[in-house]
């Protein structure tokens, strides 16, 4: 089985480029977006169909929201991740239904075949869809102070904590934070959080495959992970597992919805 891609993020605003999120998706079978929230927050605020994009569900608790900071950022991050959703699968963001797992993993009611990650730091979010497989996303910002000593304790395998060690400290405090969310983005493709501790499973020096704890190689050629530096001053890590679904199968909304809650969906969405 070849190798999953994950393609560069993609830059988005409330105009796009949705186009390009869609190729992306038909071309590697992933995409994933970066913003800010400031940058959505216009769209948040006038989007004259904000209560039917962001569903009954989302818009309560939004309405219960008391901070307005908060409840806009949370406005913002359901229209990234809906617009990023429809634009993917050719459909019109209120026609979609964002629900939740258990522990919060957001999925699209309805397409079983596409999954859905969301991460937020400070001002930054960020969404990921595969047509493939699991996917996890997580970013933090790229000059965040950290105890490297404690965390190696916490998150590194033997083998990376032997690695890490020599390293001259801004190189470690830098090779730690890649660690940190290449970790959170793989448990969160698994849908484990961080019930998975992270000196269970390591990674290879330059973040691109799995390793046992004691540094062994563990040959799953399903599994892909990426690090990207994006808007200047952000770490965003995607790990993507390919559960070799049909590669070639048309993942547009009009083919890949239960006609039922399609129908459903439409007639709710219709004023």
């Amino acid at each position: 089985m070849p190798q999953p891609v994950i393609g560069t993020p993609i830059h988005v605003l409330p105009r796009g480029p949705w186009p390009q999120v869609h190729a992306e998706l038909h071309r590697h079978g992933t995409a994933v977006v970066h913003t800010t929230w400031g940058a959505w927050l216009p769209a948040a605020v006038t989007e004259p169909r904000l209560r039917r994009i962001l569903g009954r569900r989302d818009w309560l608790r939004w309405r219960r929201i008391p901070d307005p900071t908060v409840r806009h950022r949370f406005a913002a991050s359901r229209l990234l991740m809906k617009c990023t959703a429809a634009a993917a699968l050719g459909t019109r963001p209120e026609l979609l239904d964002i629900a939740y797992r258990l522990g919060g993993r957001p999925f699209l009611r309805g397409f079983d075949q596409i999954d859905l990650s969301l991460t937020h730091t400070g001002e930054f979010m960020a969404v990921a869809l595969s047509r493939d497989g699991r996917i996890g996303i997580d970013a933090e910002p790229a000059d965040r102070p950290m105890n490297v000593e404690v965390l190696h304790t916490q998150m590194c395998t033997p083998a990376e904590a032997a690695a890490l060690a020599p390293l001259p400290p801004h190189e470690k405090t830098a090779r730690t934070l890649r660690l940190w969310t290449l970790k959170e983005a793989y448990t969160k493709a698994l849908g484990q959080g961080q019930r998975l501790r992270f000196t269970e499973f390591g990674f290879t020096a330059c973040g691109d495959r799995l390793l046992a704890p004691d540094g062994s190689a563990l040959h799953d050629t399903a599994w892909a992970f990426a690090t990207h530096h994006v808007l200047d001053r952000y770490l965003l890590s995607t790990a993507c597992h390919d559960e070799g679904l049909d590669a070639g199968h048309d993942v547009s909304a009009h083919t890949t919805l239960d006609p039922g809650f399609a129908a459903a969906m439409a007639q709710f969405c219709d004023p």
